[in-house]
């Protein structure tokens, strides 16, 4: 399989301190795209600049709180001012509310959730639209959880962020398909090696579930296929 060449391409990685986000920042890095690191900790985005530049690569750190609508627009407008295109926006950031009854949910916990994962994608996606669209190739990936479709017991209050977070992608993906180039896929990571992992199954061994890194890399390899919108997958374990 050839590897993927996203040279002149602009990336934008929501969460990209840690996990996920992080690993997929670096792998669309080393593919050669200029990505634009996001997440509220500053000095682990610098840590993830670092490693990126020491590789060859090229980033650029915006430490944005999506809880904050007019930190999303900031940015947005800062973007715009640099570039004039945006090739791939990665949704990756998201909150997860201490797992309990729905009887028993924290609204103030809830709504940070709600505000995160869905209003903040909502606001992603009107502020940057134009700059996708100005793309000959946007994309947009969504990273979800299994429990969006198929929910569980005492997973109410973020299972119903990702459930609308899916809703909100698959409607703009449908908004979009005739009227631009942008794409939208949504991809489930399945059991991977993460911080919001580790607190929602503490008695896990992390060596039992696969690392950032495979996640990351069939994200960079799904972003130099031409899917087709409204894309859905869960990476495979085996990957």
């Amino acid at each position: 399989m050839s590897t993927p060449d996203f040279q002149g391409q602009t990336a934008l990685v929501t969460g990209a301190s840690r996990g996920i986000g992080a690993a997929t920042a670096k792998a669309l890095a080393a593919a050669g795209a200029h990505v634009i690191l996001t997440a509220r900790d500053a000095a682990a985005l610098e840590a993830i600049e670092q490693e990126i530049f020491e590789s060859g690569g090229s980033a650029t750190i915006a430490p944005v709180d999506l809880a904050q609508p007019d930190g999303i627009a900031r940015l947005a407008a800062a973007v715009a001012q640099r570039w004039d295109k945006l090739d791939i926006l990665v949704i990756n950031a998201a909150v997860l509310p201490e797992l309990t009854s729905v009887a028993d949910i924290d609204q103030k916990a809830w709504n940070k959730a709600l505000t995160v994962n869905v209003l903040a994608t909502q606001t992603l996606i009107a502020n940057f639209d134009r700059l996708l669209r100005a793309s000959s190739d946007g994309r947009i990936i969504g990273l979800t959880s299994t429990v969006a479709q198929a929910p569980r017991a005492f997973w109410g209050a973020y299972a119903s962020t990702k459930a609308a977070f899916e809703v909100l992608l698959d409607c703009h993906a449908q908004e979009v398909a005739n009227i631009s180039k942008v794409r939208v896929a949504i991809v489930n990571p399945g059991a991977t090696r993460t911080a919001m992992r580790a607190r929602a199954y503490p008695g896990e061994d992390p060596a039992s579930v696969k690392a950032p890194e495979a996640v990351s890399e069939r994200i960079v390899s799904l972003l130099a296929e031409p899917f087709a919108t409204r894309h859905r997958e869960t990476v495979n374990p085996a990957r």
